[in-house]
C-alpha cells in the first residue's frame, strides 16, 4: 500500500466564535490528484493553512508523510493565484523561479550553482523554457500560473498544493496547465482548489468538498450530490464523467 501523503484525524479549528471546520477526517495517499471545491466561506482556505502548517487545529492533528507540516514543508510546493501578485515589479520569468529555492541562499546571498540549472529545468517542465529572460509582468495569465507552478516545483516536492490555479485564465491556458499538472503528478501528489468544478471533475481521481465538513467524493458521485443543489447550479450531464 502506498504511503499516506496526508492524514487528518478529528480535526476542528474555529475563527473566535465561528466554526471553521468540524470533526474533519481525510487520508490522501502518494501519487493521488485531489480537487478540493465548495461555497465560498466553507473552509478551503482554512484547510489549506492548516495542511502548509501556518495554522494549528484546535483538536485533532494533521500529519504530511507521518509528521507534523512544520518539519516536512521542504516537501510541499504551493502555487498561489498569479493575480494576487504584482506583476508590474520589474523581475524575469527565470529569477521568479529561483525564488522557490531561496532558502538555500548563503550567507552572502548568493544560491549553489545548480539552482539555476534547475530552474531552467523547471520552466521546461511548465513548457516555459523560451519565457526564461522575459518580464514576469508581460506573460499571459496562464504563463505567470505554469511559472509559479515551476516556482513551485524547482525542489522536486512530494506534495504539491494549488489554490485556484486556473481562476481568471482564458480556456487555452486553463488546459495547458491542467495538461502540466497531469504530467506532474506522475511523480508528486496534487492537490488543487478551484471553483471550476466541471473542468477538473473528470481529471481528477479524488474530489473533496469543503462546507465546514469535509466529504470525499469519486467524480460519479458528485453529480449525485450536485442534483441535490449543493451550493450551486448541479452538474447533470452524465457523459461529462469518465471516472
Amino acid at each position: 500500500m502506498k504511503e499516506k501523503a496526508l492524514s487528518i484525524e478529528h480535526l476542528n479549528f474555529q475563527y473566535d466564535s465561528a466554526l471553521a471546520l468540524e470533526d474533519v477526517h481525510l487520508d490522501i495517499f502518494e501519487g493521488e490528484f485531489v480537487g478540493i471545491f465548495g461555497p465560498n466561506g466553507g473552509g478551503k482556505t482554512t484547510l489549506l493553512k492548516l495542511i502548509l502548517g501556518l495554522l494549528e487545529p484546535m483538536t485533532g492533528k494533521v500529519l504530511l508523510f507521518g509528521k507534523p507540516p512544520e518539519e516536512m514543508r521542504h516537501l510541499i510546493g504551493y502555487v498561489p493565484q498569479a493575480i494576487r501578485l504584482d506583476r508590474d515589479f520589474p523581475i524575469s520569468v527565470l529569477e521568479v523561479v529561483m525564488m522557490g529555492a531561496l532558502r538555500k541562499l548563503n550567507w552572502l546571498g548568493r544560491y549553489p550553482k545548480d539552482v539555476k540549472r534547475r530552474a531552467l529545468d523547471a520552466l521546461e517542465q511548465v513548457g516555459l523554457s523560451h519565457k526564461a529572460q522575459s518580464s514576469f509582468g508581460t506573460l499571459s495569465g496562464g504563463e505567470a500560473q505554469r511559472t509559479l507552478i515551476a516556482r513551485a516545483i524547482i525542489d522536486t516536492p512530494r506534495l504539491l498544493v494549488l489554490d485556484e490555479p486556473t481562476a481568471n485564465i482564458d480556456p487555452e491556458g486553463e488546459q495547458s496547465i491542467l495538461e502540466k499538472l497531469r504530467e506532474l503528478n506522475k511523480t508528486m501528489t496534487i492537490l488543487m482548489v478551484t471553483h471550476d468544478l466541471q473542468t477538473i471533475v473528470d481529471k481528477v481521481g479524488k474530489l473533496l468538498c469543503v462546507q465546514r465538513k469535509v466529504t470525499c467524493l469519486k467524480a460519479k458521485e458528485v453529480c449525485e450530490h450536485f442534483a441535490l443543489g449543493l451550493y450551486h447550479t448541479p452538474l447533470t450531464s452524465k457523459n461529462h464523467f469518465s471516472i
